[in-house]
């Protein structure tokens, strides 16, 4: 048999493989979730916050923190967009596409995107020390947009990478400054793909536990206030699992399972307008 046709069946095969790890560690993963979180979640989960002792079975619900994890999640994205998309922007529009100048800060996004989020919620912590701020949902917000400001900013920045130049040019070309050509031609071009970047990055901040445990907190009421506590979902999971008791154990899982749901509903939603507005893209 011709050598290189074993080559090509062995990388099929080993292809195959992972694609069957990676679906196959989905499926278990929302499987777990669904067979155990399923039969407790009730409405009353939903739209009510915890009662006295509700993480040793009494009742009540978790809507503080579903409210909280939304509120948190579009504070972080909102500050962090405020961030990546001048920085994007500039990199791309202002300096030469071997400037050494953007290939640092490409550099530096990336390594700022590898540190673990413990590390960011410990240095949001040493700022609330060093500002004397306690914990609050304004701390989470700001520690929470520096975890999801690289993974922003290096999506967009892929995004704009692909805008064919001549666009850009011919912008240019008819007397148009950097400015407006960065508004109404690339950012119009581009918009699909930087809805996609900002939706990924709202999705990693609500479903982080570490950069919220030390600067968020956690509460039982409803978020009213910057400068207090605010309780988020992957907190009353990890609470929720932390017990004795089996039954809030479960509550723990279908806590899990809203989180899957709202993240899944935001990978999907994401899909479905970028390919409707991908539509009005020039190839």
């Amino acid at each position: 048999m011709d050598p290189h046709k074993i080559e090509e069946n062995i990388f099929k095969v080993l292809m195959a493989f992972a694609v069957f790890v990676v679906v196959g560690s989905l499926v278990f993963i929302l499987a777990t979730i669904l067979i155990k979180g399923l039969p407790t979640l009730s409405w009353e989960m939903l739209t009510k916050t915890p009662q006295g002792g509700y993480y040793i079975g009494n009742g009540g619900g978790i809507l503080n923190a579903i409210l909280g994890s939304l509120i948190l999640g579009f504070g972080a994205t909102a500050l962090a967009g405020v961030i990546a998309l001048p920085v994007v922007f500039y990199l791309n529009l202002y300096l030469p596409k071997r400037s050494r100048f953007a290939l640092a800060v490409r550099f530096f996004l990336d390594v700022l995107w590898g540190i673990p989020s413990v590390v960011y919620g410990a240095f949001g912590f040493t700022l609330m020390i060093l500002f004397g701020w306690q914990a609050s949902l304004l701390g989470g917000i700001i520690a929470v947009s520096f975890l999801i400001l690289p993974i922003m900013a290096r999506g967009i920045d892929e995004v704009l990478k692909m805008i064919p130049a001549e666009l850009r040019e011919a912008s240019l070309s008819l007397g148009a400054t950097r400015l407006e050509t960065a508004g109404k031609v690339i950012f119009k071009q581009a918009f699909p793909g930087i809805l996609t970047a900002i939706l990924m990055a709202f999705g990693r901040g609500i479903s982080d536990a570490a950069a919220v445990l030390f600067t968020a907190g956690f509460t039982d009421s409803l978020p009213h206030s910057l400068f207090k506590p605010v309780a988020t979902l992957p907190l009353a999971i990890f609470f929720q699992l932390g017990t004795p008791f089996p039954e809030v154990q479960s509550r723990g899982y279908a806590s899990a399972l809203i989180l899957t749901g709202i993240v899944l509903s935001l990978n999907i939603a994401t899909r479905l307008i970028t390919r409707r507005l991908s539509r009005h893209i020039v190839q």
